[in-house]
């Protein structure tokens, strides 16, 4: 990942607050409908500067079983559109009249339980990063981790390896193995931080907090009289909640999302190792028609006849054609998101378990 990174024209991503805001009103008003938009800013000694952002126009669909699926995909494909394009355009032109940064830098998406590594978005970032050195980045949204009160808000881009695998549109056995392309080399994850104006910062240390509405508790200590109720706790402040033993419901719903991955990985392995029997089968078939041709070339040979055409076979037989295996390095790219998702899931819970295992297994 180092080395991508430094193949980047970009080393870092700096967001405006602002931009995170309307990020995630955007995410949230259109859950669980794909939210996506175009990004403004500017490029600063290779540090992507994101200063605004617009989202793209919706269509009215009724939501009904058969058009859910249709609804999010067209969300989803929204910033490669036509119509889509020309919005941007228009509103890159208004944005210059008031004397706004006017650069479209990327675009932005939300997802849900980390599950965005599909085709719908390697699409949408080659067509912002075709261009060459187009410095252009994906903001990613989880929705669902950011609603637990920790921001999830990643940038992306396509290696330069994939992008030129993606140009040639040639995603066969032979193609990957010369190239060496896997699937850790889809995606270049940059490094984000978010940006606060300095008068923003002073206006936030200053903003007064509600007189509390409630009685107050009576301090246990001395030292708790003397010490600011607005003061944060430090990380190692013991709670109650650390002691919690319930399971997280999203790490059980990542795992059911990762087994649906490799069951579609499943699907794609059985898919080529049946194109390898058929095009066996059908070599198997060219060889047998060859060898018949030589002996009925050799007869003819000896009747002194004119031989028969020996490449004939390329007109009787067709060999069937390889399937892309793009699909499968997307599914091993989104198994691998699912995996460090559930590694960060059971880190805190396989503690407490075996905290608690005398208790939980007496027997032992």
């Amino acid at each position: 990942m180092a080395d991508l990174l430094k193949e980047s024209p970009l080393r870092a991503i700096q967001v405006e607050a602002l931009v995170v805001m309307k990020i995630i009103k955007h995410s949230s008003q259109a859950f669980p409908t794909t939210a996506t938009g175009s990004l403004v800013g500017m490029d600063v000694n290779g540090t992507l500067q994101v200063t605004n952002s617009f989202p793209f126009p919706t269509v009215d669909i009724p939501t009904t079983d058969g058009h859910q699926d249709s609804a999010s995909n067209l969300a989803a494909a929204a910033p490669r559109a036509k119509a889509n394009a020309a919005y941007q355009n228009e509103m890159i032109k208004f944005l210059r009249e008031v004397n706004v940064d006017a650069n479209n830098v990327g675009w932005y998406t939300s997802t849900s339980m980390g599950n965005f590594v599909n085709a719908n978005t390697i699409e949408n970032q080659f067509f912002y990063q075709k261009e060459m050195n187009e410095r252009t980045v994906a903001l990613v949204h989880d929705v669902s981790r950011s609603s637990q009160g920790s921001l999830s808000l990643r940038a992306f881009r396509l290696s330069p390896s994939f992008m030129v695998a993606y140009k040639e549109g040639k995603f066969t056995t032979e193609n990957l193995q010369k190239s060496g392309l896997r699937y850790q080399d889809i995606l270049v994850e940059l490094p984000l931080t978010i940006h606060n104006s300095h008068l923003l910062t002073s206006l936030l240390h200053q903003l007064p907090s509600d007189a509390p509405k409630e009685e107050l508790p009576f301090p246990p200590n001395l030292v708790a009289l003397q010490q600011d109720p607005n003061t944060p706790q430090p990380p190692l402040y013991p709670n109650f909640d650390s002691l919690d033993l319930s399971i997280d419901p999203f790490l059980e719903k990542t795992c059911d999302l990762l087994l649906e991955s490799i069951e579609n990985h499943h699907t794609e392995l059985n898919n080529h190792q049946y194109y390898q029997r058929s095009l066996g089968r059908e070599q198997a078939k060219i060889t047998a028609w060859q060898q018949k041709r030589k002996a009925e070339n050799a007869a003819r040979a000896a009747a002194k006849q004119p031989p028969l055409p020996e490449d004939e076979w390329q007109r009787l037989f067709k060999l069937p054609q390889e399937p892309s295996r793009l699909e499968v390095l997307l599914n091993s790219r989104q198994v691998e998101q699912y995996a460090r998702q559930v590694d960060g899931f059971t880190a805190s819970v396989s503690t407490k378990m075996f905290a608690v295992k005398s208790n939980l297994l007496p027997g032992e």
